[in-house]
């Protein structure tokens, strides 16, 4: 009985730590004031289909690099760094359109468009975020990895359809700073993301 309560107590402490590493590499709060640039003129329906679809295709994405991202890396002929590096890059170009320009997508593009890119890759489901799903799968196991990414997106879903409430809250001025702001920090990130793997290069 001690034995089966020490697993239970290992367990949950491990899907735990998977869930907030996890949660802090997806950083849904941080990219708020970014989704809400992305979808403020749409209607309420549109808007909400946005972000079933920028859900779903997360979780698909995740799960796949998680299950088989070594695989994938494989067959390409890839590494972890070298995925670390272009999606860096992709981030950069982001954060570079949406200082400069206020927006990173045209608002033509579909809510299915919208969702899947840029807010589902490489907003949400970056490069960090992947290779932590790779990494929690080989540290923790399947089981706790599938249902770590289910409630980190599942969370993240109640903060999408929140993020008309908190655009109000903030005030159309008080969003474009942390827009903008958060697009510093995101360069920073991909610049990061850079270093780190021509760091592993050239070791």
């Amino acid at each position: 009985m001690t034995y089966i309560f020490e697993i239970v107590i290992d367990n949950s402490l491990n899907l735990a730590k998977a869930i907030l590493v996890l949660f802090i590499m997806l950083d849904p709060l941080g990219n708020i004031p970014i989704f809400m640039s992305l979808t403020e003129k749409m209607p309420k329906k549109q808007r909400a289909k946005t972000f079933n679809t920028a859900v779903i295709v997360s979780i698909i994405l995740l799960l796949l690099f998680a299950f088989a991202g070594q695989e994938i890396f494989s067959i390409f002929g890839i590494s972890i760094h070298s995925f670390q590096i272009a999606g860096g890059i992709l981030l950069l170009i982001i954060a570079i359109r949406l200082i400069i320009t206020g927006r990173i997508i045209d608002l033509e593009k579909t809510p299915e468009s919208v969702g899947a890119v840029p807010i589902a890759m490489p907003l949400l489901v970056g490069p960090g975020a992947i290779t932590t799903a790779i990494f929690s799968i080989q540290q923790y196991g399947m089981s706790i990895t599938t249902v770590a990414i289910i409630i980190v997106l599942t969370i993240t879903w109640i903060i999408l359809r929140s993020t008309r409430r908190i655009y109000h809250f903030l005030g159309k001025s008080g969003a474009l700073v942390i827009a903008q702001v958060n697009a510093l920090f995101i360069a920073a990130i991909a610049v990061q993301f850079i270093l780190m793997g021509i760091a592993q290069f050239i070791q």
